[in-house]
């Protein structure tokens, strides 16, 4: 297990520094904190509104790519059986995905996690969004 940490470190210290050369632009990796995005879209039978996050951005003008995690609030109505508590319609989450930005317009693929309920098990979910970079 420590060499699997050993490993993603590693590669995390020579993406941040890499830097590869096309024959006009060049194409650039490297972290980011905040892309300046914001992204509307549909996962889990509900809605997320999401602005980015810290990510590792490749960069190709006029196109980029995002790795990394995404703030979101959640806007999904529980079903829940008769008596049962339901949680708020609207709640903050974290997902994790990828994003790629072409010029203004984003289109995302972000993974979130529901946690076990009264009802479901806990598990991962998949989406889709599309936003606009400013």
């Amino acid at each position: 297990m420590n060499f699997l940490k050993g490993v993603f470190f590693l590669a995390f210290i020579l993406g941040t520094a890499l830097k590869v050369y096309s024959q006009n632009d060049p194409v650039k990796i490297k972290p980011a904190l905040w892309e300046g995005m914001i992204v509307t879209g549909y996962a889990d039978k509900g809605a997320f509104v999401n602005f980015g996050g810290p990510a590792m951005k490749l960069t190709c003008k006029p196109l980029t790519l995002l790795l990394g995690m995404l703030p979101s609030l959640r806007i999904k109505e529980d079903e829940v059986p008769a008596g049962a508590k339901k949680n708020a319609a609207v709640m903050p989450g974290l997902g994790a995905g990828i994003t790629i930005i072409y010029k203004h317009v984003a289109l995302q693929v972000p993974l979130y996690y529901n946690t076990k309920t009264t009802t479901t098990n806990g598990k991962w979910s998949a989406g889709i969004g599309l936003g606009y970079k400013f």
